[in-house]
């Protein structure tokens, strides 16, 4: 991933060192579980404990020749160690015993950065919709008017979904805490078991049947995992982009008065560049799942088409979840919210958000339903094309006004009314605290 987009704590999971770094744990770990068995005599294991060491220049200088990564690591290595004790190095092993349970360590230490970024979005998330859980705002469908609604339930409705994707990435941590020392094919034909398990224990993963490389719906559930935080951000940042724009401006993403500029052109604008930020890179997000699909189905008991394509795909997936709620939770943290324009948004429609409990109120009064939504209907198409209030054409109709008074219409445009029943959703939130993952 590009340096805009990686940020260093999860950046430095992914680099080359962090990855020899888990290669020789592996392969240190193994000698000392040979060792046990009384193969690898106890000094030895020791010296490669102490001596076992490697340059990342080292091992890329030696791949040159080798063009083989494994098999440059283990030359460099063994020759750290040197004397009788280097020559234990890699004994049993095949490359993807060592490249597989270090991969899943690492990316285990990369799914918990990611469940400490979502719960603090979550976190974010939780505290503005308790901020204005009692902000009205108008509904919209299709993008359309359509009834009452609090600003709250917004980010209410965002944190449900990200305890979803905190429950998700937990599923893949579990998924992916495996590892596997089984061999060639898998069948320990030249390694024993108790290697494998001590391996994994030391790692903190479950050994795991495989052939020689483990199964890659694994990784494919993590990237599906990356791709749905990347739909939850983008829901997040799709709706502060629309809520941003001129005409409707409710709320706006952070903006850093005085430093911060806008557009290179021109000094008014004040654009939703980072909400913006966070819809093309779900964009990739979900490009990526694709790459872990196609990644499952291998030849036989192995080949290496998954290899090249998840150097690039995982690192990448989880660089950018990890960013894509960084930014939502700073966006979140820090955006501006103006209730009185929300106020004067919802009665811009000339109360024709209130259509439906004049439908309801009708029909509650004898008329056909049908019949009553033309009635309310014809009302509501003159609102709008000759911009008069809605609740004043109403009571004018001699069609409705012998059915309802103006204390039952008054009723009907309420937004008490309207209201009364959203603390359902802040309930569910509320739970959320009492359900700690």
């Amino acid at each position: 991933m590009i340096p805009r987009y990686s940020l260093p704590e999860m950046a430095a999971l992914f680099s080359d060192d962090a990855k020899f770094g888990a290669w020789l744990e592996v392969e240190i770990l193994a000698c000392e579980a040979w060792s046990k068995l009384g193969v690898i005599p106890a000094d030895d294991a020791a010296t490669i404990r102490a001596k076992a060491a490697f340059t990342t220049e080292a091992v890329l200088e030696r791949e040159r020749t080798t063009d083989h990564d494994v098999a440059a690591f283990v030359d460099v290595v063994q020759e750290s160690v040197g004397g009788t004790a280097g020559v234990w190095v890699h004994y049993g092993l095949t490359s993807t015993d060592v490249v597989d349970t270090a991969q899943a360590y690492l990316l285990v230490q990369a799914i918990d950065l990611l469940a400490d970024a979502a719960a603090q979005l979550e976190t974010a998330l939780i505290a503005q919709a308790r901020a204005h859980a009692n902000t009205p705002c108008v509904g919209r469908t299709h993008g359309i008017h359509a009834e009452p609604t609090t600003f709250g339930t917004k980010p209410a409705l965002w944190a449900l979904q990200v305890r979803r994707d905190r429950e998700r990435i937990a599923r893949a941590r579990t998924v992916m805490s495996v590892g596997k020392l089984s061999g060639a094919v898998g069948t320990f034909s030249n390694i024993d078991p108790s290697v494998e398990q001590f391996v994994c224990d030391n790692l903190g993963l479950t050994p795991v049947p495989s052939t020689q490389v483990l199964a890659r719906d694994r990784h494919a559930e993590l990237l599906y995992v990356c791709a749905a935080i990347g739909s939850t951000c983008e829901a997040i940042g799709l709706e502060m982009r629309h809520l941003q724009r001129t005409e409707v401006r409710e709320a706006e993403e952070p903006f850093r008065e005085g430093k911060q500029k806008g557009s290179s052109a021109m000094p008014h604008k004040r654009n939703p560049i980072k909400s913006e930020q966070l819809c093309g890179l779900a964009r990739v997000l979900r490009g990526n799942l694709v790459v872990g699909m196609e990644d499952v189905a291998l030849w036989h008991e192995r080949d290496i088409s998954h290899s090249s394509a998840e150097r690039v795909v995982l690192a990448d997936s989880l660089l950018l979840a990890y960013y894509v709620m960084k930014q939502a939770t700073r966006i979140i943290e820090g955006m501006r919210v103006y209730p009185a324009r929300m106020i004067e948004n919802l009665n811009a429609s000339y109360g024709l958000v209130f259509s439906q409990p004049v439908l309801l109120g009708l029909v509650e009064a004898g008329i056909a339903r049908d019949d009553a939504y033309r009635i309310v209907q014809r009302n509501a198409m003159q609102a709008w094309e000759t911009r008069q209030m809605f609740r004043d054409l109403l009571a004018a109709d001699p069609d409705v006004t012998k059915y309802l008074d103006d204390a039952q219409l008054d009723a009907c445009f309420s937004l008490e009314r309207a209201l009364r029943n959203v603390q359902r959703t802040f309930d569910a939130v509320d739970a959320l605290e009492c359900t700690p993952l």
